[in-house]
């Protein structure tokens, strides 16, 4: 189709706008295999979120919860190729150029708004991500150092304050770093950590289910439903790295191919996590499936490797956060004070959420489906209108209505779980 070259009218490339993909995503000289396109789609999507599916799954019961999981990753996948769709049609038929991120192609379906639109939820979901990580590191040491949530140190701190705001002043001064290009390992040391301890939680959870068995459900109520599908979307956000990792795929006919395949996987590995977590706890399953491990030396290690890599991925996360913040009120250029109030809000905001899967369910509904289903579909629909037939636009039309509903009850359910756990 010819999208891979540069359209030659200077008069739609786009302003050299930083995007939400520059920090985490460096350019590569070489275009990627085959091989190499799979391994960056795994590691643009699996993250923390996997981490509470099995407490999703108490709520939703197994058979509900892995429907929804399913279903929730073939729409991901079809949002997705909506992006790529959108912009080599944009690319290849109106002459725009340099369409590379998910910000530049909201900027030129919507103009401003469309940028101002998909900043926002960039920033409010990297945000987002770095609130639930701060929530895992604090409860994850709370929980091995056998401190009670009521129990106060000094006499005013809970463990969970104090571990957050002991990870504060570390994290300004990571957060200050200007780039973080060359601490794009540690999203590859995330991955591996996280797989490991998948790998050791499912097998602890099989050799815990045949001794205990315990009861089962299969299906929970709609507001069950609500809550489930707002950690899956969670559990898939990977959205805003799709168009930079087609670009830089060589064989780019078969990116949507590779994309669907690592889909599939991920959605087997992410239902079998769940699903075996339940399965082993019952009832007794916990917002972080890490705490429901005995105190054995590998549990330990499990936990403390996942709170390392989550502390060093949180300045990674949040340098599209700083991106945007410093192209809207800084021109652009770096700035320290900005950072550091960022951070800060993002600590306060740790500090006054009590359950890690709860807020997941939150951002997931409220944030990550708007980026993931609205977006997308709204982007395709505004730019193939003329084209589309009538099944292909109610088809649109119906991923971007199910968005909005799940978005407004998927937050308003996990708000009442938020406030109830908080009462």
């Amino acid at each position: 189709m010819g999208f891979d070259k540069e359209a030659s009218s200077s008069s739609h490339v786009l302003p050299p706008f930083p995007r939400e993909d520059t920090p985490l995503l460096s350019k590569a000289k070489h275009l990627s295999s085959q091989s190499k396109t799979f391994a960056n789609v795994f590691i643009a999507i699996v993250g923390a979120g996997v981490l509470g599916l099995p407490y999703t799954f108490k709520k939703t019961g197994w058979i509900m919860g892995s429907l929804m999981l399913f279903s929730v990753a073939a729409l991901t996948y079809y949002c997705m190729m909506l992006l790529v769709l959108t912009r080599r049609k944009l690319e290849t038929c109106h002459g725009f150029s340099k369409i590379a991120s998910f910000g530049d192609l909201g900027y030129v379906v919507c103009g401003s708004v469309g940028r101002f639109s998909v900043d926002a939820m960039i920033v409010l979901a990297q945000a987002g991500f770095c609130v639930s990580y701060l929530i895992f590191i604090a409860n994850t040491l709370a929980h091995m150092s056998n401190s009670s949530s009521s129990q106060n140190i000094l006499g005013f701190l809970s463990p969970k304050a104090l571990y957050i705001w002991g990870c504060f002043p570390f994290q300004l001064g990571l957060n200050s770093i200007p780039t973080l290009t060359h601490m794009a390992p540690l999203s590859l040391f995330a991955d591996i950590v996280d797989l490991g301890a998948m790998g050791v939680v499912m097998v602890e959870d099989v050799t815990i289910f045949t001794k205990n068995m315990p009861a089962l459900k299969a299906f929970g109520d709609f507001s069950a439903f609500c809550y489930g599908i707002g950690v899956a979307v969670y559990a898939f956000e990977g959205i805003g790295m799709v168009l930079p990792l087609e670009s830089e795929a060589k064989d780019k006919d078969k990116f949507g191919k590779i994309l669907g395949l690592c889909m599939v996987f991920i959605s087997v590995l992410y239902g079998g996590f769940g699903a075996l977590g339940y399965f082993a706890f019952g009832d007794e399953t916990k917002d972080i499936i890490t705490t429901n491990l005995g105190p054995g030396i590998i549990s330990i290690l499990v936990q403390i490797g996942l709170c390392i890599n989550l502390f060093f991925t949180f300045p990674l996360m949040m340098n599209p956060v700083y991106e945007v913040a410093e192209r809207r009120f800084c021109h652009s250029r770096y700035c320290l004070w900005l950072r550091w109030v960022v951070v800060l809000g993002v600590t306060l905001v740790a500090l006054f959420v009590p359950n890690f899967a709860d807020f997941l369910s939150l951002v997931g509904s409220s944030v990550c489906v708007i980026l993931g289903f609205v977006l997308p579909s709204l982007f395709h629909l505004l730019v193939f209108k003329d084209e589309l037939s009538w099944n292909g636009m109610v088809l649109d039309a119906a991923v971007l209505v199910f968005g909005v509903v799940i978005a407004i009850s998927g937050t308003w359910s996990s708000l009442m779980e938020i406030f109830a756990t908080t009462a």
